[in-house]
């Protein structure tokens, strides 16, 4: 079977559990939900969202920007495994996206299991007596902080989480790259 996908390391020493400053991506059909940990890898926070345009092309230049103004270290986005630790369709979408973005700069790019994490930020907006009804970016971009906070949870204890993806060699004629 051939695929465009990355391949993904988690023996790899670079895949060690990372310091400084992380951005965190929840990859969505219509937003992309963003949060980011301070300096020392203690605290996440969301940072707002992507909109999505349907038929276009992955906002990776919109990443990298954000990426920039946020000074971050690396990007840690979630992989939408299914309750029963399978990967599901987005699984591949999301692998394809982080291969590209990995391609296309230098800083590290991880993938972490992000089962719950929509269901734990819809469950604390509602227990703190909020309403979720349109709230989507708020929703989107708190997934994205509760993501990354079990990420620096287990970087804390020194347990491994992330598989680095290792970029795929650019192709000729790549058509992917946008402005």
């Amino acid at each position: 079977m051939t695929t465009d996908a990355p391949s993904v390391s988690d023996a790899d020493p670079a895949s060690r559990p990372l310091t400084g400053r992380l951005l965190a991506v929840d990859w969505g059909d219509r937003r992309i939900g963003l949060a980011v940990s301070d300096e020392l890898g203690m605290l996440a926070s969301p940072a707002g969202t992507i909109v999505r345009r349907a038929g276009k092309r992955p906002p990776i230049a919109e990443l990298m920007r954000q990426g920039d103004a946020l000074q971050v270290l690396a990007y840690v986005f979630g992989l939408p495994i299914d309750p029963n630790g399978d990967e599901t369709p987005r699984c591949a979408e999301v692998r394809g996206v982080a291969g590209k973005l990995a391609s296309r700069q230098s800083r590290p790019v991880l993938l972490v299991d992000e089962r719950f994490t929509t269901s734990a930020a819809l469950r604390s907006i509602r227990e703190q007596g909020g309403s979720t009804r349109g709230r989507k970016d708020d929703v989107d971009a708190l997934a994205a902080a509760i993501l990354l906070e079990g990420y620096l949870r287990a970087s804390a204890q020194g347990v491994n989480v992330g598989e680095l993806v290792v970029a795929a060699p650019p192709s000729t004629g790549d058509a992917d790259h946008e402005a």
